[in-house]
């Protein structure tokens, strides 16, 4: 759990209107702690996932369950469903080719790593636009972000972009200025209008598609992995 600061440029009731039933702590911020620019503020103590320490401990849960990880090619659902008599589909982008599924598309994202200078608390603003800021603390590195841009498959770094990401979070926390950037990673998100969770038959094998979750994978993980385990279990 890590303290947060939640800011917006809409007002705090468009901003937070759909968070404020699931964070117990969320208040409103002191109007002086509220950078400029922003209408509204506010705290609360959440989650924060350190990913690659995350997936190592999935990982390691899997392996005592007594699961084996094969890495290999697979060309369509069908071969997977040869091998098993249930296919979980979580193939993200590649769900396109092998659900056959045109709604999917790329969300290009990037990420500057900065050393961490001491911060503690993480900070995100909200609002509709296709760049925001934000940083997540962590006991090494800073992660700062964000942008989300449709429909790029490229995943090179842009180096404007950094510039415009290291300009918005240092504007908003002045120790990140002297930080050094350790690096600068990209990734493309797996969007769709909505999230699938769904069942459907594969030959003698039951399918279930888990994929679209766009920049919310960790967020709604928990929960589309109990709606998968009910589907996996329906008669």
């Amino acid at each position: 759990m890590a303290p947060a600061m939640v800011v917006g440029k809409l007002t705090a009731a468009e901003s937070m209107a759909s968070a404020a039933s699931l964070i117990p702590d969320l208040r409103p911020a002191d109007p002086s702690d509220i950078p400029a620019g922003f209408k509204a503020g506010y705290r609360a103590t959440m989650p924060m996932t350190d990913m690659p320490q995350y997936l190592a401990y999935l990982t390691t849960r899997l392996a005592l369950a007594g699961c084996e990880i094969e890495t290999h090619r697979v060309r369509s659902l069908a071969e997977a469903a040869d091998a098993a008599p249930i296919v979980v589909n979580c193939a993200g982008l590649g769900a396109a080719a092998l659900a056959g599924d045109d709604t999917m598309r790329p969300l290009f994202g990037q990420h500057v790593i900065l050393a961490n200078p001491g911060l503690e608390q993480l900070f995100v603003e909200i609002n509709n636009g296709p760049e925001w800021t934000c940083y997540f603390p962590h006991p090494q590195r800073v992660v700062c972000g964000g942008i989300s841009i449709p429909g790029r498959w490229d995943t090179t770094a842009d180096p404007d972009i950094t510039d415009r990401i290291l300009r918005r979070c240092r504007r908003i926390e002045p120790r990140l200025r002297e930080s050094e950037v350790i690096e600068t990673i990209t990734g493309l998100r797996p969007d769709r209008p909505s999230v699938r969770v769904a069942a459907e038959p594969l030959g003698r094998a039951r399918c279930i598609h888990n994929y679209g979750h766009s920049g919310n994978g960790v967020t709604l993980s928990w929960g589309c992995a109990r709606d998968v385990v009910r589907l996996a279990g329906a008669d």
